[in-house]
């Protein structure tokens, strides 16, 4: 009956779970923030609870702080409880004074068959794409991912996929890791979108792609991030 129960328990362990909190500085106590979110990050937060600190620099959210926690597993989630006095007082009185009312938070499960790198082979500069599939139409949007998986590998690009639970609208959200930098960008660094597409996926797979897409995909939007290790957890 033990060995049975194994696969199960194995399930509920498995540390893919990822906790973002988005958080906006006033803009006359950025220092201030920083200073007081790096002690806290180092003091209390360590393991299955790792904080990894981004500045976001494009898109909507521009200047705010994306904090990812973990990875972690539900199980663990479930029974971590309350972080405790000294915990809770550090970050109410000596961090969130410097924010905003502005404030996001998701979980997000990694993809490990749509991915095209490890959950915990980080890149200091990040590209995060949210796509929003249409009502009924989350496994069309997955089969799109799974398409451009061929892609990424053949350009050797390090993608990240995630999938929102709990976390408001329904959600895929790429996380493409520039381990080269942001030249990864330059025109020229690899071929046409159109083009790598369609030799991966056959003659052409990219407008039956594009036809896909205005079918599955509500919208999407995308945005550049900056790792800071000196605010994050040592």
């Amino acid at each position: 009956m033990l060995l049975l129960l194994i696969p199960i328990f194995g399930i509920g362990q498995t540390k893919n779970v990822i906790n973002s909190t988005r958080v906006f500085a006033k803009s006359d106590k950025v220092l201030e923030f920083e200073k007081a979110l790096a002690a806290h990050a180092q003091k209390y937060h360590s393991g299955d609870w790792k904080w990894r600190v981004f500045e976001i620099q494009t898109g909507p959210d521009a200047g705010g702080y994306h904090i990812t926690e973990g990875p972690s597993s539900w199980d663990a989630i479930d029974s971590r409880g309350n972080l405790g006095t000294e915990h809770n007082n550090d970050w109410n009185k000596n961090v969130a004074i410097y924010l905003t009312d502005r404030l996001e938070e998701t979980y997000s499960v990694f993809v490990d068959s749509l991915s095209t790198v490890a959950l915990t082979n980080y890149s200091d500069k990040i590209i995060l794409t949210h796509i929003y599939p249409k009502p009924g139409m989350i496994g069309g949007l997955t089969g799109l991912v799974q398409k451009l998986k061929k892609v990424w590998t053949d350009g050797n690009e390090t993608v990240a996929v995630y999938q929102a639970v709990a976390s408001g609208d329904p959600q895929i959200i790429t996380s493409t890791r520039l381990k080269e930098g942001l030249k990864e960008l330059a025109s020229g660094y690899r071929k046409p979108m159109a083009e790598r597409y369609n030799a991966a996926n056959g003659a052409g797979s990219w407008d039956v792609y594009q036809s896909d897409y205005s079918k599955y995909v509500e919208k999407r939007w995308s945005e550049l991030l900056f790792y800071r290790a000196d605010l994050s957890s040592k």
